[in-house]
């Protein structure tokens, strides 16, 4: 049975430049997110994890460079698509939790405040419905001009890194200079006929699809004023038929009958709006649902009034205001201590399973992704170097990177001396030719540092970017400590049965 995607990311290279050069953060990976499901992505720090989740979310610094791949949702590449279009995605439909619950909040604001927030700012409904109604053409429309404007900014930056790279031509002859010229006034003339070109093709495609939004907001903005409409004759109907009920009510029946029409008033305008009352019911559910006790105290209370632990409750509640369907969580209880992380880690597997979230977990800690993952990715310089279900990755691990970082975690059971990783990760300004952990595995062999490995196939699910499983490799068992561990992990699965 084919399981539903939600989510892909397809060959995505993401660098970033820097005064000391291009530095190359992400470097071709490809995953997928299936409905339901918690995918970690592990690895030490610079591995790229948080360049990945922030791509997702929009929120790549100015000076990132998407070098190639997309980023699949909902049919639409999330790389190519209008800030209006992401306004609506960023928060609605994927939320995120970040690391430090105290710097993603606003210490000199009510918490109260800052859950609503969000709420109160699409508080008008009749809007959100007129937004719905036209939201597929708008998008069409301006996702084609951000396409234009991405493809022109592409080839200027490919021609300001050429005049760049000229320039910096050390003591080049009269010859290669006057040669060096005519070939920026060419790449320049080149450009500027490139952008004429792309104008006029991308805004023939936007004239026609102007001309389709301009249609469909006539008739939104009928089926807007429709609605408020027969919403209004509803509630005065309701309200004179209340009235009549009040009129022949006995002393005894007014009072409730009072409050019929209080509550009437109340809906009406709650079908037209998000009241402030509203808002703040709404937002002590959710604090309830987080675990937050005595939610209606603590709404009017500031985050430093709040442990660590409780904070993060916080962040999460703010998240899920907006019911979004992907939850991207940064290494979130990095910042906390071990019980609290427990809590925390429990609190966002029963969210995740009671409002069916897909669910991106980031984590340097594989101890943490024993408790939260279906599927692991294992990034190490950029790449994705091992790829797997969470039983595969933890009882059956090929790659010498993972194998170290299952090494690295204390374990009472273990009798064998923890191992430290050696050396440090490269400088992805100079990214090394062929496998990136090479230098740091003593496993590696002559080919790991000439060319990078290809995914090798372990199963239908698992995948390793190590030249120890090409056919010709010599066989080579991993440490002892990993095997050791898995052992006595069956060992005790085996005595709980």
């Amino acid at each position: 049975m084919a399981q539903d995607k939600v989510l892909s990311v397809n060959h995505l290279a993401i660098n970033f430049k820097t005064d000391n050069g291009i530095l190359k953060a992400v470097r071709d990976i490809s995953f997928d997110l299936n409905r339901g499901e918690t995918l970690c992505i592990v690895g030490e720090s610079g591995s790229g994890k948080s360049v990945t989740s922030k791509a997702i979310m929009g929120i790549l610094a100015n000076n990132a460079i998407i070098e190639s791949g997309n980023i699949m949702y909902r049919g639409e590449n999330l790389l190519e698509v209008s800030e209006d279009e992401f306004y609506k995605i960023r928060g609605h439909k994927i939320g995120m939790i970040f690391q430090d619950p105290l710097s993603s909040l606003n210490p000199i604001v009510r918490i109260g405040k800052q859950i609503t927030e969000a709420m109160l700012i699409n508080s008008d409904k009749l809007k959100l419905m007129y937004q719905d109604l036209i939201s597929d053409d708008l998008i069409r429309y301006k996702n084609t001009l951000a396409k234009m404007n991405i493809e022109i900014a592409n080839e200027r930056q490919k021609l300001d890194t050429y005049i760049a790279e000229v320039k910096a031509k050390e003591n080049p002859g009269a010859e290669e200079k006057a040669a060096d010229k005519k070939a920026i006034q060419d790449k320049k003339a080149a450009f500027q006929e490139f952008e004429k070109k792309t104008r006029e093709s991308y805004g023939k495609k936007a004239k026609e699809l102007k001309a389709v939004l301009e249609e469909t907001e006539k008739k939104a903005r009928q089926q807007v004023k429709e609605y408020k409409e027969k919403v209004t004759a509803e509630h005065k109907a309701r309200l004179v038929e209340l009235e009549r009920k009040l009129e022949s009510a006995s002393a005894t029946e007014e009072d409730s009958v009072k409050k019929e029409i209080e509550n009437e008033k109340l809906d009406y305008i709650n079908k037209l709006k998000l009241t402030k009352a509203e808002a703040k019911r709404r937002a002590i559910e959710i604090m309830r649902e987080v675990g937050i006790p005595d939610p209606e105290r603590r709404f009017k209370q500031y985050p430093f009034e709040f442990s660590g632990g409780m904070r993060q409750r916080i962040v999460i509640a703010i998240a899920l205001t907006a019911s979004p369907e992907i939850l991207i969580c940064d290494e979130p209880t990095t910042a906390l201590d071990v019980t609290i992380q427990a809590q925390i880690l429990e609190l966002i597997n029963r969210i995740k399973a009671e409002r069916n979230l897909s669910c991106i977990f980031i984590t340097h800690d594989l101890g943490v992704v024993a408790n939260m993952a279906d599927r692991v990715a294992v990034m190490y310089a950029g790449k994705i170097v091992e790829y797997g279900t969470a039983e595969e990755i933890f009882y059956d691990p090929r790659h010498p990177y993972t194998w170290a970082l299952l090494s690295s975690i204390p374990d009472v059971d273990s009798k064998e001396k923890l191992e430290a990783i050696p050396g440090t990760p490269p400088n992805m300004i100079y990214p090394p030719k062929g496998d990136a952990f090479a230098a740091r595995s003593r496993y590696a062999m002559n080919i790991d540092y000439r060319e990078q490995p290809p995914m090798f196939k372990v199963s239908d699910t698992h995948y390793a970017a190590t030249w120890l499983l090409d056919p010709h490799a010599p066989k080579v068992e991993m440490p002892k400590i990993v095997s050791e561990r898995i052992r006595n992990s069956l060992e005790e699965g085996r005595g709980d049965e």
